[in-house]
Formats: C-alpha cells, structure tokens, sequence
C-alpha cells in the first residue's frame, strides 16, 4: 500500500467542487481511499481518521490532497485525476465572465453581473455569513448550498432579507428550480405540455422531500412553475419559518403559480400553525405538507394537489420483486438514506407497522442512535432503525452520498452480513448534481448482498427521478430490478413494503 500527501499553498476551491474532485480520485483503478478538502481542523481531523499522516504546519487556506493505492502507479493517477478534475471544473466557472477572470468575491461579482438577482453560495458553513450578507446588501436573493452553517448565523441572515424583501434559500439548501433552471441537486422535470394548464409552486423546508414530490407531479404530467428550498431547519422554533413565509408571498403573487404546495419535514408546532395560517390568506390556493404522525405522507399530498388540479392519478410505477407475498420470516428493518426528509417519511411509515424505529434524526429524542464512530453509524443491535447518511455528522469533509456511495455501499455490505437483518431499504435520487450512475455501483452491491446473505433478505428501493433525469429512472430501475431489489417511485410505498417484510407480512417477491 502507498500514499501521498500534498499541500497546494492558497488554492482555494469550493466544496461541491473539492466533492466531485475527491469522488474523481477515488473512482481511479486502484486508489483506496482519497480526501481533496481545505486544510481545516475538522477536514485535517478527518483525513488523520484516515489514517493519513497530515503535516502539522496545514493552514485553512491550504489545498489537502491525500491519496492512498494499491501501488505507486495507482496513487499517481489519483494524483493526476485531481488536476484533470480542477480543470474541467475551471471551465464553467470563467464562462458567464467571458475572457475575464471569474470574481472571487460576492460584491465583485454582483458588480459584473448587474442584472443577476440571485447568488448561490458553497463555501464553508462557517464562511457563508459575511458572503451573504454581502449579496443581501447588493439587493439579491441567496442559495445557500452549504451545510454547516450555525443556525445562529441564519437566524441573521433571514431576520436581513425579511427587513430587504429578499429571499434566502438554505443554508443546507439542496435544491431548487427557478424559472426552469435547476439549482444544487435538480431534476429535469417536463411536466404538462399545456400551455394554459394550472402550475404548481413548491416552498420547501426539505431537498429530497422536495425532489419526490415534483417527480411525481412530473410523473402525473403536472408543471412546475418554481421550486424554492428554504433549508431544513426553517420550520424548526428558532427560525421561525422566515424564508418559507417570504417564498409563499413571492409565489402568490407570481402569475404562473395555480396552484402552492409548502413542504417540510416534521416542523415546530407553533411555527406549523403560522404557516398554515399564512397560507388561509393567500389569494392562490395552497396545500400544506408538514411531515408528522397523523399527517399525509408525500405521494398522498401529491394525489390530493393532483385532485386540485384536476390533474388523474396515474398507476406508480414499479419494478421487480414488489408483490409483498407472507411469508412468516422477521427481522430486522435498516433504512439507509441519502435524503433526510425521505428517512423522516419512511420511518413515520414504517412506524405504523413495526413500531418505534431508531435514528440518528429520531422522531423522538429517546430514539437516537449512539453517536457515530470514525463517521460511520453504529447499527449492531439497535433493531429496526433508518440513518439519515446525508446528515451534517456524515458530510463534514465528506462527498454527500448522492454524490459518492461509498459509504452507503460498506454499510450495505455490513447490514447484509448482519443475521438480524431482514429487509434493506435505501433511496436512490437523480437528477443534475447527483451521481451521474447509481446502478453502476449499487446493482452489484445488491446482487451480491442477496447471495451472501444465507438467509431471507430483501433489498427495497425508493427511486426519486424523471424520464428527463441524465441518469434515465426507467434505466436504473431496470438495472436494481435485475440485481434483486424491488424499486418503487413511491418512497412511502417502499417503506410500507418494507416494513411488511421485517414484520414477515410480505417478502418483497
């Protein structure tokens, strides 16, 4: 085994850059494990989890390359796979500028592009403050991209916009598609072709929640007129629901919007009632959709904004092993999540079958995991439970999951090889930003799992996507379908299905 550590002295990049470029390396035949980040504490922490030997004179402005091989030849390709990545990434971002080198500040930006009215933002959580302000002050709306960000830091930037009129979506903002273009993780949604046909306005408190919803309005052949993310923790008590009141406001009054969808993951109740008492006084009609026992699971809130559109439910479709046969054997159900408000649902799902599942983003305190270990989560034992692997204690310095698998992948491995464990459930989303083909690495990782095993073990599959997606759904569904998994476009029927196998209602066959 060899390895190399570099230090490139002020080479700043992004984070969604330095993930593609980490996930590049690591896809190199041979490389065995790869960390491109800026020399932080927490990444340099990281890269020694490692077991990388990081010099100790790593400043923050520092570019951390560690590549580790099976031989010298691997490392080195490692090493040049960091500077073809780079400089593919350049090349899109001098475009909007001409012969002009890219700014490199939010006000020098704002000043060579006058008419842009939103800044999207990915840099470290805790950088993103003094840059969004920035753009606030420059009259924009705000992405922000970044995880990471103390909340106290969001809290001001939203109590800002709110006294500017302006909109800011995140922090942790996923997705968002505005006037048809896609931002962060976006899917490529066709929607009605009629012209006069009612639009719907997403608000979302939730990425993956988000995704699911539009891709199976896409699906119904419903439009999209906007999808505004407003960042996870925006219904939470502190926030108040700042951004998504302003983003409501912003879509009642926008002419291609007939119809409004407000979409968050389980909220604070008190900010919950705001939201819906908002909503009564706006002049187009609104459905809310705030995830919590009792309440409509995602495709039921789609089937009922269908229905008030006047828009038929169409059959979800599914593929391979999805007819939930009895057959007697239980066991254990294991959630392995990209999306957190797709975890949130399948566990409410879930729940009605097997009861309490446990979760690093439990739906009760007393339901939380053990704190993660060298960041991977700690499963033996813990019985029916779903892992939220997008969460900010698995990303820090590490490529989302949508993005690399490579974590999903070993625990998949794991849970399989685990003799408590009757049923795998995970999710699969695509559009633009994600991995540019799951079923590559996952149809394998299933195949496998299912032959190991030794024992009765489902794989169940949730995949969020449209016919439009790069990746093609129908494509990967068919290549899950093929490894042995049942793949459902519906997460909440994946989880129902799911959960009837752990309880040894169903089989997945």
């Amino acid at each position: 085994m060899t390895e190399q550590i570099l230090l490139r002295r002020g080479a700043y990049h992004d984070s969604v850059t330095l993930l593609r470029i980490t996930q590049a390396v690591a896809d190199t035949p041979g490389v065995t494990a790869a960390q491109v980040a800026m020399a932080t504490e927490l990444n340099v922490e990281l890269t020694r989890g490692l077991g990388f030997e990081v010099p100790d004179d790593a400043a923050p402005t520092d570019l951390l390359i560690a590549v580790r091989g099976n031989d010298e030849q691997a490392v080195q390709a490692g090493l040049a796979a960091v500077d073809v990545a780079i400089a593919d990434a350049r090349t899109p971002a001098t475009a909007g500028f001409g012969a002009a080198a890219p700014p490199r500040t939010v006000r020098t930006a704002a000043a060579a592009a006058p008419d842009a009215d939103l800044v999207l933002l990915s840099v470290p959580g805790p950088s993103v403050l003094g840059e969004a302000l920035d753009a606030l002050e420059a009259g924009r709306h705000v992405m922000v991209f970044s995880d990471n960000v103390p909340v106290e830091h969001e809290v001001i930037l939203k109590q800002r916009a709110e006294e500017a009129g302006l909109l800011v979506m995140g922090p942790d903002c996923g997705t968002a598609i505005v006037a048809g273009v896609g931002l962060g993780f976006a899917n490529v949604l066709v929607g009605s072709a009629d012209p006069g046909s009612l639009r719907v306005g997403i608000v979302a408190a939730s990425g993956t929640g988000a995704q699911q919803l539009s891709c199976l309005l896409d699906e119904a052949g419903a439009g999209v007129s906007h999808l505004l993310g407003v960042g996870g923790r925006d219904l939470s008590a502190q926030v108040g629901g700042r951004s998504a009141i302003q983003a409501l406001a912003m879509l009642d009054a926008d002419p291609d919007t007939g119809h409004i969808v407000v979409l968050s993951k389980p909220p604070d109740p008190t900010v919950a009632d705001s939201i819906r008492a908002r909503a009564a006084r706006a002049g187009t009609p609104v459905t809310t959709v705030l995830l919590g026992a009792g309440q409509p699971n995602l495709t039921e809130a789609t089937e009922a904004v269908l229905e008030a559109i006047d828009v038929p439910v169409p059959d979800w479709p599914t593929w391979g092993r999805n007819h939930a046969a009895p057959d007697g054997n239980t066991g254990a159900l294991r959630g392995l999540y990209a999306g957190g408000t797709l975890a949130d649902e399948a566990m409410l799902v879930a729940g009605n079958t097997l009861g309490d599942l446990r979760s690093n983003i439990p739906l009760r305190p007393e339901l939380a995991l053990p704190d993660p270990v060298l960041g991977r989560p700690q499963l033996t034992g813990a019985g029916h439970a779903v892992v939220d692997l997008g969460d900010d204690a698995f990303t820090r310095g590490r490529p989302h999951p949508m993005i690399d698998p490579s974590l999903r992948l070993d625990l998949l491995a794991a849970q399989a090889a685990d003799p408590d464990v009757r049923v795998l459930l995970l999710d699969v989303v695509l559009g633009h930003g994600a991995e540019a083909d799951p079923a590559a690495r996952l149809a394998p990782a299933i195949r496998q799992a299912l032959r190991g095993a030794g024992r009765p073990l489902a794989v169940v599959v949730s995949l969020i996507g449209t016919l439009g997606d790069p990746q093609h759904r129908d494509r990967q569904a068919a290549q899950l379908a093929a490894a042995g998994a049942a793949v459902f476009v519906s997460n909440a029927a994946a989880a129902r299905t799911a959960a009837a196998v752990a309880a040894g209602e169903g089989s997945a066959r």
